[in-house]
């Protein structure tokens, strides 16, 4: 048995194929490479460089590898970008996911995973969100992930057929073991450009709105450690190889940190007061998204075990630190 993993050579995407080849999984990646690197992906997992929304390509791939499961990561994710270009973001999200899963239905691919996300919610008025909160996703982002997470749910009910989407929020960090972070260029994370700000790889960086309705006035989120989000992802595999019904699952701690916050926490674990300026509200951010999970925890049987602001802080400037050296 193979797992296909779209997006392998990304961020989240990466981490998955670490936690599969640590679990004694084969793997198989297919990336175009245009947010992710040849190198992410581990010595013995094959690279295909390729389009996952090609029939073709994937189809060839599935049968080829013996594919029992696909786990799919590949997407656009910026917000902003999203509100921009809403039909690259409708394309590639969800035109190109359509033909993923109908190749999977083709193969006789039982097992999905779906990489969703909070902004499916958008502005719900009720925090922490449940998986059974209104939906109501205020970016094209949200929307192509959402119009995603419907097209399974009916491809359940038609054919042979199951899946886990998970919907995850603030997703940070990096490896423990230092193997992987996030390293896109033209990343928006906010931990993420806060360790570069940090290290001296940008002059300083921006607060996007403080006039939210929140303790301090920036928007809060529900930050999770991506390797907790890895296993998370194995979790639903074993869940679905064991017969588990198709469902979706939020991924989060259940308590979320404001800009302000997180950007507190950077300066102390990295001991430098860098410069901070406030700039206008971003189109598309709501004030508050924090995670109730309880649904992962009990159906998947995930037990997250990195749940520390700082621990993830100190991991993402060690792997940024780490990108200075590979000369990226």
């Amino acid at each position: 048995m193979t797992v296909l993993v779209t997006g392998g050579a990304g961020y989240i995407g990466g981490h998955m194929v670490l936690a599969l080849v640590d679990a004694g999984e084969k793997v198989v990646v297919i990336d175009n490479l245009s947010t992710g690197y040849a190198w992410a992906v581990p010595e013995g997992v094959e690279l295909i460089v390729g389009d996952f929304g090609d029939a073709d390509l994937v189809g060839q791939t599935l049968a080829t590898h013996g594919v029992d499961a696909i786990a799919h990561f590949a997407a656009k994710i910026v917000v902003p970008e999203s509100l921009a270009d809403p039909l690259g973001y409708y394309l590639n999200n969800t035109s190109n996911a359509r033909t993923l899963i109908e190749c999977a239905v083709k193969a006789k691919v039982k097992h999905f995973i779906f990489s969703s996300t909070a902004a499916v919610y958008g502005e719900t008025g009720s925090q922490p969100v449940t998986e059974t909160t209104p939906l109501n996703p205020i970016s094209p982002y949200g929307r192509s992930k959402l119009m995603t997470e419907w097209m399974l749910e009916d491809a359940a009910r038609a054919y042979d057929f199951r899946y886990v989407a998970l919907r995850y929020f603030n997703v940070a960090g990096a490896d423990p073991q230092g193997r992987l972070g996030q390293t896109s260029k033209l990343a928006t994370h906010l931990i993420k450009i806060g360790a570069q700000t940090a290290l001296g790889r940008r002059p300083s960086m921006s607060i996007y709105g403080q006039d939210y309705p929140t303790r301090d006035g920036t928007c809060e989120r529900d930050y999770i450690q991506v390797t907790d989000l890895a296993e998370a992802h194995l979790d639903a595999l074993r869940y679905l190889r064991n017969g588990g019904a198709s469902t979706v699952c939020n991924c989060g701690y259940g308590h979320g940190a404001t800009v302000k916050e997180v950007i507190d926490v950077v300066k102390k674990v990295s001991g430098v007061d860098f410069e901070v300026e406030i700039a206008p509200r971003r189109p598309g951010d709501p004030a508050v998204i924090v995670a109730r999970a309880e649904r992962a925890r009990e159906v998947l049987g995930w037990t997250p075990k990195r749940d520390n602001l700082e621990e993830i802080v100190a991991q993402a400037l060690d792997w940024e630190r780490r990108l200075h050296n590979k000369g990226l």
